[in-house]
Order: C-alpha cells, then sequence, then structure tokens
C-alpha cells in the first residue's frame, strides 16, 4: 500500500470521519481551521489520492464526489508494521521499550496496554 503525505492524510482522515461521499467543499470546511487550504490545492490533492488509489470520484452534477477505497483501519494497520518494522526491526517489544525509555508512555498508558491485551487474550 503506497503511503500518505501528512497533508493526504489530513484530507483522507477528514474523509474517513464522514462515513459517505464527499465534495471537495466538504473537504476544505473540516479542514478550517487546522490548515486554512484553498480550494485548488485540496482538488489537486484530491486529484491525486484518486491516482494513488485511495479514493474514487464520481460526478454529480456539476461537482466530484469522493470516497474512499481503502479503510480507516487497513492504512493505520498497515503504516503501524511499517513503522515498527522500519524504526525497530519488527519489534513491537522494542518499540514500546523505547517509548518508556524517553518518557513518550506513561502509566496510564501503559495500563491501557496492558487492559486491551487482556481483553485480546479473552477472546
Amino acid at each position: 500500500m503506497k503511503r500518505l503525505g501528512d497533508a493526504e492524510l489530513e484530507i483522507m482522515l477528514a474523509i474517513w470521519s464522514a462515513g459517505e461521499a464527499v465534495s471537495s467543499s466538504y473537504v476544505q470546511e473540516k479542514l478550517r481551521g487546522s490548515r486554512d487550504w484553498a480550494l485548488p490545492a485540496i482538488l489537486t490533492s484530491l486529484s491525486r489520492l484518486v491516482e494513488k488509489g485511495f479514493l474514487s470520484c464520481e460526478k454529480r452534477g456539476r461537482g466530484n464526489w469522493y470516497t474512499p477505497l481503502i479503510r480507516e483501519s487497513d492504512y493505520k494497520a498497515a503504516e503501524g508494521r511499517g513503522l515498527i518494522d522500519r524504526l525497530y526491526s519488527g519489534s513491537f517489544t522494542g518499540m514500546v521499550a523505547s517509548l518508556c525509555d524517553g518518557r513518550a508512555i506513561g502509566e496510564d498508558d501503559l495500563a491501557e496496554l496492558r487492559q486491551y491485551l487482556d481483553t485480546l487474550e479473552g477472546k
């Protein structure tokens, strides 16, 4: 799966959160405040996302509507695995140890991770 740049990811997160096909003006409104995009920049990014296979584009009246072709969970899983592979030689434990050593993970985070792992073991 191709990787998204930061701006493309921001657009995809806005589209994924909609749960349905969206227009370019929807994306522009959704991103208002975090990054004030000009409509031409959004249109260019949407076209690139269509070319990369992340979105489909359907002409409706005078506008285009965009639908995700890749699920958010699938993208995040692939990116997460890629991050662990690239930075920690495939070791999840190495990643967690590094984050703990660097104080990027606190006790609350570890408790949440323990609870999640316990839930997985109970399945």
